[in-house]
């Protein structure tokens, strides 16, 4: 199995160009189709800088077991020391209610460890009208695509943030994206530096991800895209303009990040190694275990992310034909899976919004039919 044979996969049709990274049993490939830009003739390159979208948050997890292994911080304890300001949270009888309206207080205080399987009671409410993730918008505390130049600083934004109530109780249900903007807070602030510099330092510069960042230089980066009723594709985000070339004004831990195709792929090396000198072996398999009930993975809040899977640290976890599988996609096009059992790590990378089922499919099952033969 390598990176052209799934990129032959594809239906090309649906995206300008695509990246594809194979890494099988310790051996590399990494291969590029397309163009950067619809009816343009720049070829896209493999060493393109993109942005990685919620396949931030596998990283973020990994950086908080890592900052959990040097002792800053402990998976089960409450986050009031780090983040006070979300102290005696208090709890709408139901999640369509009015968050002005009665609540009651939460039973235990929110822990690390809810922030990292997104059950800390906030988040996408994808069933129907929710007036707190209203107010959340409103407060510009980002329900959208990633945009780094605009939301509010980090203490402006927590201190909006405290004003909500929660939607469910601690531990109780998931919901999709807030918790890792929250957990991106908790970190710098147990490392007591700014969460690029600790990423940079604790995560990244010992894997050798030296494309991956929160800011972007215009030589690599390409354009993003989004689709419209049309089909048509329509710019995001640019290069000359776009909004990753500056320091972020909130360092997002959700989708905040670029980096390239090969830079994932050493992340998802590491955690094939078993964590190699970077994860302890038993952190990898707290990262890749499914942590929610039955119940909570069909609920309606996290069915039509999760698709019958369950949900580790900052990665789904799926049962395929050819064995576990776990991994995460972020909504500019990015796709990463590993196969465990076969010893096997694939990534694929567009950068269209929102990424289409055909070609996460195609992607998806040319590396299962391979495995399977």
């Amino acid at each position: 199995m390598d990176a052209e044979e799934i990129l032959a996969a594809l239906p090309a049709a649906d995206v300008p160009g695509a990246l594809a990274g194979v890494r099988h049993r310790g051996t590399t490939s990494l291969a590029a189709t397309g163009v950067s830009a619809p009816g343009g003739d720049e070829p896209l390159r493999p060493d393109a800088v993109v942005r990685l979208s919620s396949n931030t948050k596998p990283l973020i997890a990994a950086l908080t077991l890592r900052l959990a292994a040097d002792g800053l911080l402990a998976l089960d304890e409450p986050v009031d020391r780090l983040l006070p300001e979300l102290a005696q949270r208090r709890v709408l009888p139901r999640p369509s209610a009015d968050p002005d309206g009665e609540t009651v207080p939460a039973r235990r205080p929110l822990a690390v460890e809810d922030l990292l399987t997104m059950r800390m009671g906030l988040g996408f409410v994808p069933e129907g009208p929710c007036p707190t993730v209203d107010r959340a918008a409103e407060l510009g505390l980002g329900f959208g695509p990633p945009d780094p130049q605009g939301l509010p600083e980090p203490e402006t934004w927590l201190a909006r943030l405290a004003t909500l109530p929660l939607l469910e109780q601690p531990g109780t249900a998931w919901r999709y994206e807030l918790s890792f903007a929250v957990l991106g807070l908790l970190l710098a602030r147990a490392a007591g530096r700014p969460l690029p510099e600790v990423l940079a330092d604790r995560l990244l510069a010992p894997l050798g991800m030296t494309d991956t960042g929160f800011v972007a230089g215009p030589e690599r980066l390409v354009p993003a895209f989004v689709r419209g009723e049309d089909r048509g594709l329509a710019v995001l985000d640019g290069v000359a303009d776009s909004r990753w070339l500056a320091p972020p004004t909130f360092p997002d831990g959700r989708g905040g990040l670029v980096g390239t195709a090969a830079d994932l792929l050493r992340f998802a090396g590491m955690l094939l190694d078993d964590g190699g000198e970077v994860l302890d072996p038993a952190a990898v398999t707290l990262m890749t275990t499914d942590h929610l009930t039955p119940e909570q993975r069909a609920a309606p809040g996290a069915a039509p992310f999760l698709d019958g899977g369950g949900w580790g640290y900052g990665v789904g976890v799926v049962s395929s034909p050819v064995g576990p599988r776990y991994g995460w996609a972020g909504g500019l096009g990015t796709l990463w899976y590993s196969w465990p059992g076969h010893d096997l790590a694939a990534v694929l990378v567009t950068q269209v919004l929102p990424p289409t089922a055909s070609v996460f499919g195609a992607f998806t099952r040319a590396v299962e039919d391979a495995l399977g033969r």
